[in-house]
């Protein structure tokens, strides 16, 4: 090889090496190799190589303070001239690169981040001395408030910032996990990190793996065992140099995953009071072994990681409670709710049935999630006042009378005196106008308030749909059901005067399939995938439109035979 070749070459390797100290902050030990380089370029003629070294010492003259920073600055300008007249992508990179430097040290942060950006363009072109993740570490510096002194290869205000940003972004204990092990791998060039946290109670570590060759699967171990468990136990800290010559180190599972384990570094994470609560291990140092600094660093990410960990493990308990609770309320209607068919087994399942049809209508609206559940649960509570009903009454088999229909109407005021003796949430506290609203009339007529038009609840606009229409299509003690043109025909009537007539409109279009699905809930009957298909295509509207031709299509009278199965009963339908 030309020897002007090798000597080049050996001035590329004295520049890298002065980069990599630059970025150490080792400015003594770059600018010996940077002036070695210089020498070299300045005796081959290479424009090049000359601009990218004046760039260079400009900036290690402005770091370690050796002349002004308008002589540095017009040193770095000597370096752009010679850039542009040698037309080097390298050298014109590296001159934007110091200016970025220079200008983001003197927290000129504008300008500095044009500078990053203008390198990073040049990267794309030629990025001969691997500066694309260095520029790139710096505009995230920039971005996130940090100081030009923060090396870019240990960063740890970088993962700090994120790591406190996911205190508030993230509740999910799984998810911060993955965070942290993720902003604790990249600040301490590791090759892998998880973190352990210490279950007290049961007096084991976990974790979700969330680094490595066993992603989303939980790690749960005794405490006193592992060097994770040592350390939560002693809360030493561990620094190991060479992991299989260490006595406490495990080499089971490298045997089981094939994985070389070589450095570890391993710390107790404590919180504001000093109590250990968990563990970082720190797996593989890329460029060699653990040193002091990174045991620093990792006690500065602990500090903020401990705070995120906390709050969520918090959040996770309260979520849990809340968990609890709701579904201790959820039991609670369930039986407030069994407590009334158990009193009349030919109505039992209405409350269930009601609730159903109102979900339909929900769905058809688009109602949100939360109001849903609390009309879902108004449908479920809304005849509990009937607890307060006769028996004689409530099961008579014959017409009422007028005193005994006025005394069966006080369920609704029963039912309204009921839940509001119940403590409910803001959210919930809807669930008591809705149930009490379920006899109102759109015309104003209804009970026991005599409410009107849009003054009715929406969720009690739907409720009475759902009630009337259940009640129709069940038998009862004194009548069966109805036949489905009638009861279809009941709620047309209807509307505009007992429902709300945009209401009926969204019921009628419920297709049939899922009208058919309410009727047999109740049974462990099924809808074939043949009847499911014909149902999907029609609407209760279609089917009201059938029933009511005289001249029926062969297609029509199947569809409402078929329609007619899951709503009669298969033996009540044969016998029709």
């Amino acid at each position: 090889m030309p020897e002007n070749i090798l000597k080049t070459q050996q001035a590329q390797e004295f520049i890298r090496a002065g980069l990599k100290m630059i970025d150490e902050k080792n400015y003594s030990s770059s600018r010996e190799n940077i002036d070695k380089a210089y020498e070299i370029f300045k005796n081959e003629n290479s424009s090049a190589g000359v601009s990218i070294c004046l760039s260079l010492i400009a900036f290690l003259n402005y770091s370690q303070n050796f002349g002004s920073l308008r002589k540095n600055l017009a040193l770095v300008s000597d370096g752009a001239f010679m850039a542009k007249k040698s037309n080097s992508v390298n050298a014109k990179l590296i001159n934007e690169l110091i200016l970025g430097n220079i200008n983001f040290s003197e927290n000129n942060k504008d300008v500095a981040i044009i500078h990053y950006n203008n390198a990073l363009a040049y990267t794309v072109q030629s990025d001969e001395y691997s500066m694309s993740n260095i520029i790139n570490t710096r505009i995230k510096q920039l971005q996130n408030g940090m100081e030009y002194s923060i090396p870019t290869k240990t960063d740890p205000l970088v993962s700090l910032v994120k790591i406190s940003q996911s205190i508030t972004a993230l509740t999910d204990i799984d998810e911060l996990l993955t965070v942290i092990a993720e902003e604790t791998k990249n600040a301490m060039q590791a090759d892998r990190c998880t973190v352990f946290l210490w279950d007290k109670e049961d007096d084991e570590l976990w974790s979700k793996v969330a680094l490595g060759v066993d992603e989303n699967k939980e790690i749960r171990f005794p405490a006193d065992k592992g060097l994770a468990g040592y350390v939560v136990k002693t809360g030493e800290t561990l620094n190991i140099t060479d992991a299989y010559s260490d006595p406490r180190f495990n080499p089971e599972v490298d045997t089981k995953t094939g994985y070389k384990t070589k450095t570890i570094l391993c710390m107790p994470i404590k919180n504001n009071n000093k109590e250990i609560i968990g563990a970082f291990q720190v797996l593989n140092k890329i460029d060699g072994i653990f040193t002091k600094n990174d045991e620093d660093l990792l006690i500065a990410i602990g500090g903020s990681a401990s705070i995120a960990l906390e709050n969520a493990q918090l959040f996770d308990q309260q979520l849990q409670l809340y968990r609890e609770q709701k579904l201790m309320f959820e039991s609670f209607i369930d039986t407030l709710a069994t407590s009334i068919d158990a009193r009349d087994r030919i109505t039992a399942g209405h409350s269930l049935r009601v609730r159903m049809y109102s979900s339909l209508m929900a769905d058809a609206i688009g109602m949100n999630d939360k109001d849903k559940s609390v009309l879902e649960k108004a449908a479920t509570l809304h005849d509990i006042g009937k607890i307060g009903i006769r028996d004689s009454v409530l099961q008579k088999e014959g017409k009422l009378t007028d005193e005994e229909y006025k005394h069966i109407q006080e369920h609704v005021r029963i039912t309204h005196n009921i839940l509001t003796k119940i403590y409910m949430s803001q959210d919930f506290r809807m669930i008591t106008e809705i149930a009490s609203s379920h006899h109102e009339k759109y015309d104003g007529s209804g009970y026991y308030r005599r409410l009107k038009g849009k003054e009715i609840t929406l969720g009690g606009r739907i409720l009475a749909v759902a009630d009337v229409f259940d009640a129709i299509t069940s038998k009862r003690h004194y009548r069966d059901k109805m036949p489905i043109q009638k009861a279809i025909s009941i709620i047309i009537d209807g509307s505009g005067s007992q429902f709300d007539p945009e209401l009926v409109k969204v019921f009628l279009s419920i297709t049939a399939d899922k009208i058919a699905s309410v009727f047999i809930s109740d049974s462990s009957e099924k809808i074939s995938a043949h009847d499911l298909e014909i149902l999907k295509e029609q609407n209760l509207q279609s089917i009201y439109d059938f029933s009511s031709k005289e001249d029926k299509s062969e297609q029509e009278q199947n569809i409402l035979d078929i329609f007619n199965k899951y709503y009669l009963g298969e033996k009540e339908h044969e016998n029709e």
